[in-house]
């Protein structure tokens, strides 16, 4: 009898572990559930060309509808696993309807993170995961006026940068002192700030909010210092949490994410996790990290694929990240948490350059700004964990080439 595989989730790491299932010749059964009407479908598009209105929505489909069917992949979409009987081996879903599975990987992704303050229920008040979310913004943006945008992270400041060049007048409230600064360097931050204050985007720091003012619909963002900001859509990207309620409730440990080792197992060794909703070992089995990037949902989906059949390998990625803000791509390659010093190379004032990150004489991290060489150069250097002094690093004259031959 063949052998059955569940996959609990819509995005990118559902789909990579059932184009993995099938290339590496399972040839039994695959049922991917995922809660959204949609086959799975990119989610970094949304935040800029979907919102920009350059992306049409079937290009945001990972792969075609006729993939999955060429494939012989069953698709419950809509459909939610409201319970996993690990005993039975069973997932049950929101129509009472039970699907027995040989192996299963939980692909659950995550959900905004929500603000809980007055008002936030106000029409024209939003946020930014999915395409009806996107679709939901753009019907309160038809009817003009002032955008705020809470938070500058990834979603924040790439949606500021949609919509200032839209023609919208664009604040962005974050409660910390800089844009990013949970993934990058003050350096880097300045950079970002400039260049979004050049565009036309206001922002403004240290601002808690404390409620949304309006009558049926938001008229304002009010900030606990007193402050307010008047707007008529209002977008809040202030991170995800990870959806573990299915796990957890099945006696799965989650911290932050459901608790998977190198090779994306849970600690039932039929139940695997990989993507946003994931919390792994780093590299060097210092800490824990729970990753929310394309490429790391990508790598682990395979993981976890290779490892439903039997056939373990380990999680070796560098992590890596990007985002795409005006004419910037910022690559980011590494984790920065811990780092000693930061050495830029190039010239910001050029829009292109990089800043190194190094603890104990090496490598760790780059954020690459319109440099994919020092993006790739620093992935290398940081897999191999080749010594390197700033002072090396600092010399416009060193050839990284030559440190990572």
């Amino acid at each position: 009898m063949s052998a059955h595989f569940v996959i609990v989730g819509g995005g990118q790491a559902a789909a990579q572990a059932v184009q993995t299932l099938r290339q590496s010749g399972f040839a039994g059964a695959i049922t991917l559930v995922g809660d959204e009407p949609h086959a799975p479908y990119q989610r970094p598009p949304l935040s800029k060309k979907y919102l920009a209105g350059e992306l049409a929505r079937e290009r945001l489909l990972i792969r075609p509808a006729s993939f999955y069917t060429e494939k012989s992949i069953r698709l419950e979409l809509g459909r939610r696993v409201e319970h996993l009987d690990r005993a039975a081996r069973r997932v049950t879903l929101d129509d009472g309807r039970a699907l027995e599975y040989d192996g299963l990987l939980l692909a659950t992704g995550g959900r905004p993170r929500r603000l809980r303050v007055p008002g936030v229920e106000l029409a024209g008040v939003h946020y930014l995961r999915t395409v009806a979310d996107v679709d939901a913004i753009q019907g309160s943006l038809a009817g003009g006026g002032p955008v705020v945008l809470v938070g500058a992270g990834y979603i924040g400041l790439e949606t500021a940068a949609v919509l200032v060049q839209r023609g919208f007048d664009v604040t962005v409230l974050e409660a910390t002192d800089r844009p990013m600064a949970r993934v990058v360097s003050p350096v880097v931050s300045a950079f970002y700030d400039e260049c979004h204050r050049r565009a036309g985007v206001k922002l403004v720091y240290g601002a808690t909010v404390s409620g949304f003012a309006g009558d049926g619909r938001v008229r304002a963002v009010e900030c606990a210092d007193g402050r307010s900001f008047p707007c008529r859509t209002a977008v809040i990207g202030i991170g995800i949490e990870p959806n573990v309620e299915i796990a957890q409730a099945a006696g799965l440990p989650c911290a932050d994410g459901i608790l998977v080792d190198r090779y994306a197992r849970t600690e039932d060794p039929l139940v695997f996790a990989a993507g946003d909703c994931a919390n792994q070992p780093d590299a060097h089995g210092e800490r824990r990290v729970r990753l929310e990037s394309v490429p790391n949902a990508i790598h682990q989906a395979k993981v976890a694929a290779h490892g439903l059949l039997g056939e373990p390998v380990p999680y070796t990625e560098v992590p890596w990240f990007w985002s795409d803000q005006y004419d910037l791509k910022l690559q980011i390659a590494g984790l920065s948490t811990g780092y000693e010093e930061v050495v830029v190379r190039g010239d910001p004032a050029e829009r292109r350059f990089a800043a190194y990150y190094l603890r104990n004489g090496r490598v760790i991290a780059v954020d690459a700004v319109n440099s994919p060489r020092d993006f790739l150069l620093a992935k290398k250097l940081i897999a191999s964990e080749t010594p390197v002094s700033a002072a090396t690093l600092r010399d416009p004259a060193t050839d990284l080439d030559r440190l990572v031959t």
